[in-house]
């Protein structure tokens, strides 16, 4: 699915976590290669979108608000969490790009009321982007990694993405926010996240998301594992 073009992007990135959620406020942000063992070309990849200082700000107004304790990072550069995506979404790096983390303890309920405080920046032309993967298993990954059509399948992963794609996709609001904070009861749930930082940011957009549907814009096998991508009122 095409998104329009936003004025501005919000990255919550599975790949930061903070006591409380902290936003970047650099206008210029560097990146941060937040990984090992990869080749010397992985290291030079460079994403120079702009960041926006005044939505961060609006951002930090939005969380107060709603209650909830925010901080500022002014030193913080591009993740991978978020210049991957962006770069392939958005490859002009014209866009500026506002990073924003989780919250330590990994709670879904204020990941999505974290969201709920977000949702008016839709109206502003904002687009919240949550950077993470329906399924994080790196047990799994490792022994998908050789390709090929003989990877096996792994079955927990498909019935976990069966169970949260109708939660995603079936339920609205309120009801929707407490299905995906159930997520470790769903089939396959722990088994296809042992730790959760990679589910989060799915609550955070579908918390901002309100009333709006759900929808599946990407769904395929990943190195033996089943993965859906989702979109919120597009």
């Amino acid at each position: 699915m095409k998104l329009p073009a936003p004025k501005a992007i919000i990255s919550v990135t599975a790949h930061w976590e903070e006591p409380q959620v902290t936003v970047s406020t650099a206008p210029k942000p560097g990146m941060l290669y937040d990984y090992y063992g990869f080749p010397d070309e992985a290291y030079q990849v460079v994403y120079p979108a702009p960041g926006d200082p005044a939505l961060a700000q609006r951002v930090l107004q939005l969380l107060a608000a709603a209650g909830i304790p925010a901080a500022a990072d002014a030193a913080r550069g591009f993740d991978h969490g978020t210049f991957v995506p962006l770069l392939l979404t958005y490859p002009e790096a014209k866009i500026p790009v506002v990073q924003m983390s989780l919250v330590k303890g990994l709670d879904p309920r204020l990941h999505s009321a974290i969201g709920t405080a977000l949702a008016p920046l839709r109206d502003e032309g904002v687009l919240i982007l949550g950077s993470g993967l329906s399924f994080h298993n790196m047990g799994v990954f490792m022994r998908g990694m050789g390709g090929g059509t003989g990877v096996q399948k792994f079955k927990p992963s498909e019935a976990f993405d069966a169970w949260l794609g109708e939660a995603a996709t079936q339920r609205r609001g309120a009801a929707r926010n407490e299905a995906l904070a159930a997520w470790a009861k769903a089939p396959g749930g722990r088994e296809s996240h042992p730790r959760e930082e990679h589910l989060l940011p799915l609550m955070v957009v579908a918390g901002a998301a309100g009333e709006d549907a759900g929808a599946t814009d990407f769904n395929d096998w990943l190195m033996g594992a089943r993965v859906s991508g989702f979109v919120f009122g597009a």
